[in-house]
This record gives structure tokens, sequence and C-alpha cells, in this order.
């Protein structure tokens, strides 16, 4: 439009040098024909708008915001209007405590305070995107800094709302994946009514007081020591059991053993026994008594 503008500048002004006296009526025809030229230009080119991809255009005509809705691509539009573009990618907002990771520069992690009153900082990512067909309203209602309007104080308030109903550390282990459900569905019903569309929070870090994280990791060094324990006393009653079966073997062995040995047998096993050293090759002196229990000695010298 600015070169429509230009040209009917030009314009003008090839009309009023027509009207002057020589010689500088002479050029006039001339630059009325560059004004109109010009004028052409401006004007083919301001009817004609092109829309990036995953982009959506919406007009505005003298302050009035038009409800039909710039597709991607190539338009015919009403030279007067002003186009403001819209980005429907899925779009992401950070707010974290490590510098130059979030949006915002520096710490911009959210501090909750749970139920039992400790402060626990949350960091925390909001994949969502412009609803197309909603970008009318929220230039008309919003405006395109809708991130700073929007996405940034909705979520941080439910973050907040929602934590006061948990404990630091529920919030930390047991009950993190249903925090994150509650403020998921209280993010969602309040970007609808204003043109967004949520994806999906992420709950990236969740940090607890030092007190707090001291009293989690000497519960989980005592749990740790209590489980060892367990398995050392199951050890030892496992080594108990093989102990008593053993003794318990032996006494069985040694009561057949005083119950079925009879003498003969014992004289049967003692000549058995001398039999095998007098047929050794090792060089020995063999005594031989003549008592009941046949006593040997042995020596090898």
């Amino acid at each position: 439009m600015v070169i429509a503008i230009l040209g009917i500048i030009v314009l003008v002004v090839g009309i009023v040098l027509k009207r002057s006296p020589e010689p500088a009526n002479r050029f006039g025809r001339l630059v009325q024909i560059i004004g109109f030229a010009v004028v052409i230009l401006g004007l083919a080119t301001s009817m004609f708008k092109q829309i990036g991809a995953g982009e959506v255009g919406v007009q505005t005509l003298f302050g009035k915001v038009q409800s039909r809705v710039l597709q991607s691509g190539l338009n015919i539009v009403n030279p007067l209007v002003e186009v403001t573009t819209f980005d429907t990618k899925t779009q992401n907002y950070t707010m974290s405590g490590v510098n130059d990771e979030g949006t915002k520069s520096g710490d911009d992690a959210i501090r909750v305070l749970s139920s039992d009153g400790l402060e626990v900082t949350i960091d925390l990512s909001v994949l969502y995107k412009v609803n197309p067909e909603k970008t009318p309203f929220i230039l008309q209602n919003i405006g395109p800094n809708y991130e700073d309007k929007i996405v940034r104080p909705v979520s941080r308030t439910a973050i907040r709302d929602n934590a006061v109903n948990y404990q630091a550390v529920d919030l930390y282990s047991t009950k993190r994946q249903e925090f994150q459900q509650k403020i998921n569905q209280t993010i969602e019903r309040s970007f609808e009514r204003n043109g967004l569309q949520l994806q999906q929070i992420l709950v990236r870090n969740i940090t607890l007081p030092a007190s707090v994280k001291a009293s989690i990791e000497s519960k989980i060094n005592a749990e740790q020591d209590a489980q060892k324990m367990q398995f050392v006393l199951q050890k030892e009653k496992q080594e108990a059991d093989r102990k008593r079966v053993e003794a318990q073997g032996i006494a069985d062995y040694q009561k057949i053993i005083s119950t079925q040995l009879s003498d003969k047998q014992l004289i049967y096993e003692s000549i058995k026994a001398q039999k095998e050293i007098a047929l050794s090759p090792n060089a020995k002196v063999i005594i031989i008594g003549g008592g009941k229990g046949n006593p040997i000695m042995l020596s090898d010298k």
C-alpha cells in the first residue's frame, strides 16, 4: 500500500508540472504516466498477500477485524486491509531455573508452596498451538503477544493452585503424574477459552528444599540397609537349616552304627585294614597284638 501512496504523490506532482509554465510543463505528462504506473503496481502488490507455511493471516480494515482468515499460500485481499500473521505450528514455552534454558533469560522457575508449607521449585514446559479459527478473536481481544498475556500467567497460576493440594514429597515422587494431569486439565480449559490448543504439559524438574532432600536420602539409605540385613538374615537362616540337616544326618548315621555294628564285623574290618597296610609299598614295621581290639602299631623307620 505504501507503493500506491507513493504513486499517487508522483501522479499529483505530474499534474502540477503539466499546469506549470514552460519549460516545466514538458515533463508533466511523463511524470503523470510514471505516477499512474506506480499506483497500479502498488495496488497490485497490495491485493496479493502471501501467507507462509504453518501460518494464517487476519485482516483488519480501518481498525475493524475481519472474520475471514487467510490460509497458507497466495491470497487476494482488499488493498486497504492490514494483515497480521499468526504462527499455527506447535510452540514451546519453557519456564526454567537454568539460565538461558527457558523462554525468558535468567531464573524463571515456578516457586510454589506445598500443603505442608514447604517451598518447591518447578521447571515447566508448555506445548501448545494457536487455533486458526480463533485468530480473529485473539487479535481483537488479546493481541499478538498472547504468550505474555495468556500462556505464561495461566500456566504459573495453574501450577500454584494445584500444588497446594499436595505434600512436597508426594509432588517429587508418588503423586507427580497425578499432579501433572490436574494442571494439564486446568490449563487446557483456560487455553480453549482464549483460542489456544494445549498439546502437552511437561513437568521437567521438581526441586525440593535441602532439608527434605536430606530426609528422603536418609530414608532411602535406611530402606537399602534394611533390605541388605534381610538378605543377610535369610542367608544365615539357610545356613542354619543346612547345618541342622547335616547334624541330623550324622546323628542318624551314629545311631545306625551303634545299633547294627557287631563285634564280628569290627574284627572283619580290622583284618581288611591290616591287609591293606601289609600290601602297601612303603617301608613299615607292623606289630599285631593279640587282644580283643587287635591293636596295630605302624612305623616308617
